[in-house]
């Protein structure tokens, strides 16, 4: 059986790279954006009291627990340094992103077990999540490339807890870390973390079509 050591690099490290080279102010043509953008914008696949559903969202890794905080308080030093006109603002967010998420030094402190989104919209993935946890997300690039994970979607909702929410905070921050931040609206925008259970290579080629990968596997 092939590992899922696969998705992972062609998930987290094509991110990483569109990152890394933004950073270094490398020319980076629309199209090669726009097929990067495939690794983070699936479709979230939800069942419950709307509906079967699916949804585009963007997600992203995250930190291992251990260094979740830690990370959370580097962003929002950053982001209240944040004044109108601020033309720096997303580069030095980019330094950050480099530092803390995906320089090669640090993909020790990625958790590969879960992946985050935020909800914006609160209809029929959120009416759905809340009801059953049960969750598959779809991966696809053109023309041949995708996966399927399977798993479980947790809510964390400071309206509903009445409590800090970690990850709440840290998703709608490594939002603003890049973009205008607007702290206002962190509230009203609930995180999803998704934990992996099984992934599925699904590419359109004779060694997939639908192929479990083994997960987790030894990195």
């Amino acid at each position: 059986m092939k590992t899922a050591e696969k998705f992972f690099n062609w998930a987290f490290t094509t991110r990483a790279n569109t990152v890394l080279k933004l950073y270094n102010g490398e020319e980076l043509s629309k199209e090669k954006i726009f097929l990067s953008f495939c690794s983070h914008t699936p479709a979230l696949v939800s069942n419950g009291p709307a509906g079967l559903n699916a949804s585009i969202k963007g997600v992203g890794f995250m930190p291992k627990p251990e260094y979740l905080e830690e990370t959370l308080n580097a962003y929002l030093e950053h982001i209240k340094s944040y004044t109108p006109g601020d033309k720096d603002y997303s580069k030095r967010g980019l330094a950050l992103l480099v530092k803390w998420m995906y320089g090669e030094d640090v993909r020790h402190r990625i958790d590969f077990t879960r992946i985050g989104s935020l909800e914006m919209a609160k209809k029929h993935s959120f009416e759905n999540y809340k009801a059953n946890p049960e969750a598959t997300i779809i991966y696809y690039q053109p023309p041949m490339v995708s996966y399927e994970l399977r798993g479980k979607m947790s809510i964390y909702d400071e309206l509903d807890s009445g409590q800090r929410e970690l990850y709440q905070q840290f998703l709608n921050a490594q939002h603003d870390v890049y973009h205008t931040p607007d702290m206002s609206r962190w509230l009203n925008y609930p995180a999803y973390v998704f934990d992996i259970e099984e992934i599925y290579d699904n590419s359109a080629n004779r060694d997939a079509f639908g192929t479990k990968l083994q997960y987790p596997y030894d990195k």
